[in-house]
């Protein structure tokens, strides 16, 4: 081989991990073979949205969530061992939950090391049991264990791996120093992942920022049946429930994958399974206990469905309340949700201006807003901007009056209620969306003494730890009055006969 072959050949490797993975990195299996690193689907997925974060943005800041050993944590220990010994003066931390992860993973790295072929394993001036030091490229791989609330401050980072973020201590206190160390520049990277661990801690606010578009991480999420290795053989007298049907239906599933799932929650029970193998993000942060208003199948049914939109043009129009919130606008027809959008830091002029352009982009039929806090101002600009020829704008107060006062307690619990029953008459078609089904699926529900529905405020659920449902309350206020064309316009939502409900809806 000649030094330009060799040349071209290291280049190649520097260029694209995947390639230097299956050729220079060793991994050992769950059978305790010591086999070339080829990537499984969800090492791929993860690869995929970090590099087209890396090409979009210059640097990489993600969370991903995930079940049980898929894999991630050797993606990353592989990805990072592959920039430290690729570039100089460049440093890698790992942070991990507990004494034993952060031996395992630094026993994975040493593995790359000692088994990386000579010709582009660099050399080191020093090993122990928590660092790698190449000496000759100034660059660097240590490890350590969350707890210890002065580990990993006094030194600057590239590239940062927590893992397990969700099992934590201190990890707010992490977030504030550690995390600081890395500087907000290009090459840069941050990736938190975790499995679940319940909700309001310091992984799950962090993803539901993320998820809702709410800062410079990306959420991925990783589900559990892409691990090919989850299915089992099946006897020739295994039948499926007609839940487990469902489930089959809604995922692709095997039934070999249905039988290792039956065997799971079998030891694990099902709430424990669908937080250690989620099948979609919104089911992985569940709390023990918690019955949903919204069941979330009828929502993984409705992501699925595909249905014409056929009759009136209806927006619901959410405006943020509080300074976290955001704005959210769905358009629905009929059976259809065509879309829902959100927008974060938009002032009243500004999102009656955004209102103003949807209408005419959707020609709307029906325009529904939540007047509470800046709503009210988004509503009177609309009077201003909009002529009644055009759509028909609906100012909806959600502590007033229902409709239907024998069924629910208030106007919001109409709404919620009307949505669930809409989701239940399939086909239901709404966007593919793990952000929406977290928003439709997590509100808590009760009956007042009356037997009249309540729901869940948004003050209250914000002290569980929850995002605030903008886009469901979005789509809730599509269903907050039937449509009647050529109606005139009334400065106050007046209630109709409850043998109005359903046209329109």
């Amino acid at each position: 081989m000649t030094r330009e072959e060799e040349l071209a050949i290291r280049q190649k490797l520097k260029d694209d991990f995947i390639k230097y993975a299956e050729k220079c990195l060793k991994i050992r299996t769950k059978s305790g073979a010591v086999v070339p690193f080829k990537m499984n689907i969800a090492q791929m997925h993860i690869h995929a949205c970090l590099e087209d974060q890396l090409a979009r943005t210059g640097k990489v800041r993600a969370l991903i969530l995930k079940g049980r050993q898929q894999g991630c944590s050797t993606y990353v220990e592989g990805r990072y061992y592959h920039k430290v010994t690729h570039r100089k003066g460049v440093r890698a931390f790992i942070l991990t939950h507990g004494d034993e992860a952060t031996n395992n993973l630094f026993e994975l790295a040493t593995r790359y090391h000692e088994n990386c072929p000579a010709p582009v394993r660099p050399h080191t001036s020093y090993a122990n049991a928590k660092e790698l030091h190449f000496d000759r490229l100034d660059s660097g791989y240590k490890v350590g264990t969350a707890g210890n609330k002065g580990v990993g401050r006094g030194s600057t980072i590239q590239y940062f791996h927590g893992s397990e973020v969700a099992f934590w201590p201190n990890a707010e206190h992490h977030a504030a120093g550690i995390l600081q160390a890395v500087p907000d520049e290009e090459g840069t990277e941050v990736i938190k992942e975790s499995t679940a661990n319940g909700l309001g801690n310091y992984f799950h606010k962090e993803w539901q920022m993320a998820e809702a578009g709410q800062s410079d991480y990306i959420a991925i999420f990783v589900p559990w049946y892409w691990q090919e290795e989850y299915s089992r053989e099946v006897d020739a007298d295994f039948a499926l429930t007609s839940e487990e049907e469902q489930y089959r239906d809604c995922y692709e599933l095997t039934l070999g994958q249905m039988a290792w799932r039956r065997a799971r929650i079998a030891e694990l029970g099902d709430l424990l399974f669908k937080q250690e193998y989620p099948a979609t993000a919104a089911e992985a942060f569940q709390m023990s206990g918690h019955d949903p208003f919204i069941p979330a199948q009828i929502v993984m049914d409705a992501r699925s469905a595909k249905a014409e939109g056929i009759g009136a043009k209806k927006l619901g129009v959410d405006p943020a309340r509080f300074g976290d919130d955001r704005s959210s606008i769905t358009f629905r027809q009929g059976r259809k949700v065509h879309w829902i959008r959100s927008y974060s830091k938009k002032n009243t002029m500004e999102l009656a201006g955004i209102v103003r352009m949807v209408i005419k982009e959707v020609g709307a039929d029906q325009c529904a807003i939540d007047v509470g806090g800046l709503g009210a101002g988004v509503y009177d600009r609309l009077e201003e901007l909009v002529p009644e020829s055009e759509c028909q704008l609906v100012q909806v107060n959600s502590a007033s009056a229902p409709i239907d006062e024998v069924k629910y307690k208030n106007k919001r619990a109409e709404m919620w209620g009307e949505t669930k029953l809409w989701l239940e008459q399939q086909p239901a078609d709404i966007p593919d969306s793990d952000e929406l089904q977290a928003d439709l699926t997590q509100i808590k529900y009760k009956y007042d003494s009356s037997n009249r529905l309540q729901m869940e405020s948004k003050e209250d659920m914000k002290k569980r730890g929850l995002r605030s449902p903008d886009q469901a309350d979005s789509l809730g206020l599509t269903f907050a009055e039937p449509f009647k064309p050529k109606v005139q316009r009334k400065s106050k939502s007046v209630k109709r006969a409850i043998l109005d409900r359903g046209m329109g809806y």
